[in-house]
């Protein structure tokens, strides 16, 4: 058992109550949000398999709680380089670098894009994301480089959490995957959840799992691999990579869903290119976008001459 496991056995006294209620409870835990993040994650298990906040407990019954690391209080500012792409009152929109970690958690105390805006915007982040997430709206991977918008007031927090609740705000990524697509575009509607075998990765499943829909298209064909586009109707953790794995396609370099170290990809090939938004103080629409990188243009380059 890892030293961050809770095993937890139902006693006669609990039998029937729901798990999220008792979990609460618990020193480690503490409050009934902190649990339902415990489940929404499947990181209470029993059997192995993973369960619903609403299970009614029985007594003798056996629940494993992997409990996270201690994360550090709140994060602090630090000078790092930021490739702004739009700033005003309201919001600011980052370049983000491969390579760069979102928020401080364990394991990344600090050097993260939170500590860098905190040194650069000083006190003027929105405060609902928490201590340690000050203005983070939307997150991506630390290895996905590209656009990222933070707020920089509750209200216009608020107003864009709400555009990601109703997809006005819209994200575009570039990627290349390994082989060739039948289709030149498609859609690809397919529920995300926690891997029942492997609770550090995402997988298509129907166990705890959320509605997720990628739309692609073919941008250019090369042999064996193919370089797309994917609009997201909704930003589950690692969706295109998942959702492309799932079609069998993988993305070059994502070695974690499957996909190769070909061409000299060590991550996967990935970048958030295009965000658009409705402004939160003025209601006009605002588009961004970013050229590609020059790891992501090399990459390109070793795929050989595309195919019409």
């Amino acid at each position: 058992m890892d030293k961050n496991d809770k095993i937890i056995t139902i006693t006669a006294e609990e039998s029937g109550e729901r798990i999220d209620a008792l979990l609460a409870r618990q020193e480690e835990i503490r409050s009934r949000s902190a649990a339902a993040k415990l489940l929404e994650e499947g990181l209470v298990s029993a059997g192995g398999v993973p369960v619903r906040k609403n299970h009614r407990v029985s007594a003798a019954e056996t629940f494993t709680v992997i409990l996270p690391e201690a994360a550090p209080a709140r994060a602090v500012a630090q000078s790092i380089p930021l490739d702004v792409v739009y700033e005003d009152g309201d919001v600011i929109v980052v370049n983000k670098p491969r390579g760069l970690v979102v928020h401080p958690a364990p394991g990344h105390p600090d050097g993260t894009l939170v500590n860098a805006l905190l040194a650069h915007c000083g006190s003027s982040l929105s405060g609902v994301g928490g201590e340690l997430r000050p203005g983070i709206v939307h997150r991506i991977d630390k290895d996905t480089s590209g656009l990222i918008i933070a707020a920089k007031n509750d209200r216009a927090h608020q107003a864009l959490a709400a555009q990601l609740k109703d997809r006005s705000l819209s994200r575009v990524y570039d990627a290349v995957c390994h082989g060739s697509f039948r289709d030149s575009a498609g859609t690809v509607d397919a529920p995300i959840g926690r891997d029942p075998r492997n609770r550090q990765r995402m997988a298509v499943t129907d166990k705890n799992a959320r509605p997720a829909v990628t739309h692609w298209q073919v941008l250019t064909r090369y042999d064996r691999y193919t370089y797309i586009r994917c609009r997201l109707e909704t930003g589950r953790t690692h969706q295109i990579r998942v959702h492309m794995a799932y079609t069998g396609h993988p993305l070059l370099g994502d070695t974690i869903y499957g996909g190769r170290r070909d061409k000299g990809m060590q991550t996967q090939c990935l970048h958030a290119r295009g965000l658009q938004f409705i402004h939160p103080a003025t209601g006009e629409p605002i588009q961004l976008w970013t050229d590609l990188p020059d790891w992501f243009s090399q990459a390109l380059s070793k795929l050989g001459p595309p195919i019409d």
